[in-house]
């Protein structure tokens, strides 16, 4: 097994695992942090699927979708994204700490 294909089946079972846990803690909580936490981990795994089909040629960029700066748009989306949830859980949170 070469490295390369090693180390996506590693990112796509840990990565399949999170989104999972994401998924179920999504049914249980309600408050917004968690939700852009759990929102930023679906978007990242969602990201690493699509990178996989990619990299095994399944699935094709286009050269119809547009770029930015010489990247993929969805390629830059999926990248931007997960963060872009990130941090705005951490804002949400910061914001709504209870002050003790």
């Amino acid at each position: 097994m070469q490295p390369d294909m090693l180390l996506h089946c590693i990112k796509l079972v840990l990565g399949g695992i999170a989104a999972f846990l994401a998924i179920l803690l999504w049914s249980k909580t309600r408050e917004a942090p968690w939700v852009a936490v759990i929102a930023g981990t679906v978007t990242a795994y969602a990201g690493i699927v699509y990178n996989v089909l990619i990299v095994f040629g399944i699935a094709v960029e286009k050269s119809s979708v547009p770029a930015v700066a010489g990247i993929n748009i969805i390629t830059l989306l999926f990248t931007v994204i997960p963060q872009l949830f990130f941090i705005a859980a951490f804002i949400i949170a910061l914001i709504t700490r209870k002050r003790i």
